[in-house]
């Protein structure tokens, strides 16, 4: 089973850039299906981003497109999800996810249902 530890969060203005990072140790990563998922204080778990080898590259939920970009690092088995133009509403704890199945869709992609291994999160807290 990989092993994921998320890094890069941290307080930031609105309007304001955090890059978060997951380094995984043990299966590569550019076979999994990897996302990143967010939980807000009193909200259920969100996905944010996501990829699979079959997914043609990242889905992002509608309310981060255009702000936020997943990318990776197949060398250092790391993926990251640069977030720019913040908004106050990004604050939550960040998770990064990952399963050995190939998901496919959207909407499967960015569900919590399914990933097997999971960070400890990371807190993004975006305030004046």
């Amino acid at each position: 089973q990989v092993r994921l530890v998320e890094s890069g969060g941290g307080l930031v203005q609105p309007g304001g850039s955090l890059r978060l990072s997951c380094a995984a140790s043990g299966p590569r990563l550019d076979y999994y299906t990897v996302g990143w998922f967010r939980q807000a204080p009193g909200k259920e778990r969100e996905g944010v981003s996501a990829i699979s080898p079959s997914s043609g590259g990242p889905v992002y939920t509608d309310s981060v497109k255009g702000r936020f970009t997943m990318s990776r690092d197949n060398a250092k088995n790391t993926v990251f999800l640069q977030m720019d133009s913040l908004k106050p509403e990004d604050t939550a704890v960040y998770y990064c996810a990952a399963d050995p199945g190939n998901k496919h869709g959207s909407s499967w992609l960015l569900s919590p249902i399914g990933y097997s291994s999971w960070g400890q999160g990371t807190q993004v807290t975006v305030s004046s």
